[in-house]
């Protein structure tokens, strides 16, 4: 098994390294390399986490392509995930199978990201729930009174965030706050809001038969052509909250099949005092970086079966 926490393709142009994605450049095309680094509260641990990168590419690979039987008239930037077609398509990557197959996908090379993530929420979790405690409301939402932790939200709750700079932390605004920023444009807004809401309750909806529940994720999305397209990750244990269906019970703390299990540790080691969410991020313990491995492994298993 390799792990893989940076890929080095000399002969490839390297545009970007993302928390966890390394990105290199073709004409018209890019190539997403999803790596097996992780990152929480917007610092990028040292540790890597096998298998992540690849399990990562299999599950937004599964969900593109069921995206693309289930809503065909939805633009995404995904091409293949084929290492033979990504060969024959860009024979240059051909050197770097060792480092790049199984954890790579060609995608269109999208014009413009939109500069705000698109939250999407079917449950009351998270810093949602924090500030329901304080305010009743979520992003400038008021929601009912007596909501407890973990509770499904009346109607899925679109909460945009800005996208944090390295060392930064995102901050989540309201849809009126994307507006007046001018961070995007009001009919953009309006698309984004409708297609990533849909996206999530059907998604949710099959991943309830397969045993897993989807409480919320965020999707990015840009522009092609003129025309909104789906970008990046879709609906993994990086960008998403995977609960076990079986096991679901309002009011508490829910088990996950994602990233909240580093998170919960790394919140003790806050709470301790050995940590203050910037970077240098704590070393992982082998039973961390383990326990994560084997839930991403589980999540893409229930999808896939």
């Amino acid at each position: 098994m390799i792990v893989i926490s940076k890929t080095n393709c000399p002969r490839l142009k390297l545009v970007g390294r993302g928390k966890v994605r390394d990105i290199y450049r073709f004409p018209t095309q890019l190539l997403l390399v999803a790596t097996d680094r992780l990152s929480a509260f917007d610092v990028v641990s040292s540790d890597p986490i096998p298998e992540k990168g690849r399990i990562l590419t299999a599950m937004s690979v599964f969900w593109f392509e069921w995206l693309a039987e289930t809503l065909p008239w939805l633009k995404t930037h995904y091409i293949t995930a084929d290492w033979q077609e990504i060969v024959k398509l860009q024979p240059s990557v051909a050197p770097y199978a060792d480092q790049l197959a199984g954890r790579s996908m060609l995608v269109h090379k999208v014009c413009h990201l939109l500069p705000i993530e698109a939250v999407v929420r079917l449950y009351l979790y998270g810093s949602s729930y924090d500030d329901y405690c304080k305010t009743s409301k979520v992003c400038g939402l008021t929601l009912p009174p007596g909501m407890r932790k973990a509770d499904a939200l009346p109607a899925p709750l679109f909460t945009p965030a800005t996208k944090a700079q390295r060392g930064e932390h995102d901050e989540n605004i309201s849809i009126e706050e994307a507006v007046r920023r001018r961070l995007i444009e009001p009919l953009e807004l309006q698309a984004m809001v409708a297609t990533a809401s849909l996206i999530l309750g059907l998604a949710n909806q099959f991943a309830n038969q397969k045993g897993i529940i989807i409480a919320d994720t965020k999707f990015e999305f840009g522009l092609l052509e003129g025309e909104l397209v789906l970008a990046d990750e879709v609906l993994t244990p990086d960008s998403s909250r995977f609960w076990p269906l079986d096991q679901y019970q309002p009011g508490k703390d829910q088990s996950s099949f994602d990233k909240q299990f580093v998170r919960e540790w790394l919140e003790k080691e806050v709470a301790a005092g050995r940590w203050n969410k910037t970077a240098p991020m704590p070393k992982l313990p082998p039973e961390i970086i383990s326990g994560t491995t084997q839930r991403y492994e589980e999540a893409l298993k229930r999808l896939i079966s």
